[in-house]
């Protein structure tokens, strides 16, 4: 799949997100390795610490469906920054991911591609002392 395609799929969950207090909506779309996609948005709660940010929503209905090998992630969002993974999604991504998994984030030059090790060199379990 296109990194643009996947890209319009993430816009796409941008109409599911529940933002009502930081009213920063975003869409995240995952390609699993068998070519299925699951979207995700974020969902925010009174208690902002039990909110749940695109990608990882993305990634656990991945996961209860019973799929943990996966291709690329996309993300999409309402502001004007681009909308690259916080570090706890990076770290969650990378329970599955390898570092070479594409991150394509949706920009307002287009999509940019990334990749998770690029995002998170020193991910828990890749060595250095972190298990």
């Amino acid at each position: 799949m296109e990194p643009a395609e996947l890209a319009a799929l993430a816009r796409a969950a941008l109409d599911r997100a529940h933002a009502p207090y930081s009213g920063y909506r975003v869409g995240a779309a995952l390609l699993c390795a068998d070519g299925t996609v699951f979207a995700g948005c974020n969902v925010e709660n009174a208690s902002y610490g039990l909110s749940n940010c695109a990608e990882r929503t993305a990634l656990f209905a991945a996961v209860a469906s019973g799929r943990t090998a996966f291709a690329a992630i996309a993300v999409a969002a309402s502001g004007e920054e681009p909308p690259y993974p916080c570090g706890a999604c990076r770290q969650v991504l990378a329970e599955f991911c390898g570092p070479e998994m594409p991150v394509h984030v949706e920009t307002s030059r287009g999509v940019e591609t990334t990749s998770l090790g690029a995002l998170l060199p020193c991910r828990f379990g890749c060595g250095g002392g972190h298990g």
